[in-house]
């Protein structure tokens, strides 16, 4: 169990346009880690400062970064840790801010910040850490980036894509608005007839003819309001990756398949369309054309070919 100093040095990084925090909740929560920590309080400016920032807290000493934040700001302090350092790096604790917090949820936090604050000044009293597998893609021609829950091609990216257009334009985030996306990308946009996607591992054969695919890192793949959806339910931080891909993209397969994420079902959804795999340490899917791609629920423009790899006990994470 990792042992810290009398007072931990802790750099907070706040996103202040995340969707489910106030003002005065940012405050309560910064006065309440500043009376345990030697905390420094940096707000995050333009998409990516989040990661130029953890990056920095690398060589510059601290002992932990937290974020306050949605998944997206999770997901660029990972990778300002990861990528940008080597040797020693600062442990984790993320605190719920944005719309889904599917990360900060995985890891069994309350989803109000200021619960789930305590519950992290907790652990630290303790000493109280775990290490975390993560996935990281390998996009051809294009740096690697790891992801926290989960990553897609496809259909599910397609909808971030929008909905990132959406929210540029002031468009406020909601459940409904996720759905109403999702519905009208699946029946007026996206190619239903021509699938792109080919499964490719080592020492297997080639599984194409895919519409897309949804990589898990844990369960559930995320949140609809206050319900998990879940596509690979074991899909877990200390395995490797998990896949879920469809053949068709029919409306009663694809129904069912979505009737069957939504259960409380330690199984992955089944069917003669269902391509399922559990617990994969790497594989690469290409396209035929150009695919949207997504990382943790952010757009990461469109690719022909992707490697997946699960890189195990990666992260320290205090929750």
């Amino acid at each position: 169990m990792p042992s810290y100093p009398e007072r931990v040095r802790a750099l907070l990084i706040v996103n202040p346009r995340a969707t489910s925090t106030t003002q005065l909740r940012r405050e309560v929560i910064t006065h309440a880690l500043a009376s345990q920590m030697d905390l420094e309080v940096v707000q995050t400016r333009y998409r990516g400062h989040a990661a130029s920032l953890a990056a920095a807290a690398v060589p510059g000493g601290h002992d932990l970064v937290l974020t306050l934040g949605g998944d997206g700001t999770v997901n660029e302090a990972v990778n300002g840790l990861l990528l940008d350092g080597n040797g020693r790096r600062p442990a984790l604790a993320a605190l719920p801010g944005g719309n889904a917090n599917v990360f900060t949820r995985s890891l069994g936090l309350p989803t109000d910040p200021v619960d789930a604050t305590g519950r992290v000044i907790e652990a630290l009293e303790a000493g109280r850490s775990r290490r975390l597998g993560l996935g990281r893609i390998d996009p051809g021609g294009r740096p690697s980036r790891y992801f926290t829950f989960n990553a897609g091609l496809g259909l599910d990216a397609e909808v971030v894509r929008v909905i990132e257009g959406l929210r540029a334009r002031g468009r406020a985030v909601t459940p409904r608005l996720y759905l109403w996306t999702a519905l009208r990308q699946f029946y007026t946009v996206t190619d239903r007839r021509h699938p792109a996607l080919t499964l490719e591992r080592r020492g297997q054969p080639p599984v194409g003819h895919l519409f897309f695919s949804i990589v898990s890192n844990t369960a559930p793949w995320t949140y609809l309001g206050h319900r998990p959806v879940n596509p690979s339910p074991a899909a877990d931080f200390d395995t490797g990756l998990d896949l879920f891909a469809l053949r068709r993209l029919r409306t009663a397969g694809t129904l069912n398949a979505l009737r069957q994420m939504f259960a409380s079902r330690p199984d992955p959804p089944s069917g003669r369309d269902v391509l399922s795999l559990h617990d994969q340490p790497e594989f690469v899917i290409s396209a035929s054309r150009p695919v949207a791609l997504q990382a943790d629920g952010e757009y990461m423009g469109e690719h022909e070919r992707v490697r997946f790899r699960s890189v195990p006990a990666v992260l320290r994470v205090i929750a």
